[in-house]
């Protein structure tokens, strides 16, 4: 990171963020060229590191687009507001606290863990358990992961 005076590290100062966002913006290759789309997510942080997971349709861009290439990056960030004061424009920012990272898709490969998938986006995007899926509702969706390769914390405070 170029910018160290910006940068987060530790888990203590990192998963506020993840926890404070409900959309990642995960980027890909689609037909030989850069592709980024906004996905509702959730993720657990364990021993063996950070897996971010989301879930879409069976079929369209994205999916050809992962399994085609199923490296990806991600970023989420959440938003603190302007900052400045004056005329000048450049005295005004914008401050932030974001995650960008790297890693590979891993698609569910059977119901169960599809039920797994979903009950961890599920806890984050509503802060609670005890989700039911029926088998026909999980037949025409797909949960993948991302396990991060690496990632890293930044954020701009507001002054």
């Amino acid at each position: 990171m170029r910018r160290k005076d910006r940068e987060i590290t530790g888990r203590e100062n990192i998963e506020p963020v993840l926890q404070a966002c409900k959309t990642c913006r995960l980027a890909m290759i689609a037909d030989g060229a850069p592709y980024v789309i906004p996905l509702n997510f959730g993720y657990t942080w364990d021993e063996s590191g950070l897996t971010i997971y989301f879930h879409s349709g069976i079929k369209g861009k994205k999916i050809d687009a992962l399994r085609a290439d199923p490296r990806v990056c991600f970023e989420m960030d959440t938003e603190m507001g302007v900052t400045g004061e004056g005329d000048l424009a450049c005295r005004y920012s914008y401050a932030f606290s974001s995650v960008v990272g790297y890693g590979s898709v891993q698609f569910a490969q059977n119901n169960e863990e599809k039920r797994c998938g979903f009950d961890v986006i599920m806890k984050h995007q509503t802060g609670r358990d005890g989700w039911s899926y029926t088998d026909a509702a999980l037949s025409v969706a797909e949960v993948f992961w991302v396990h991060a390769d690496s990632f890293e914390g930044s954020q701009k405070l507001p002054k």
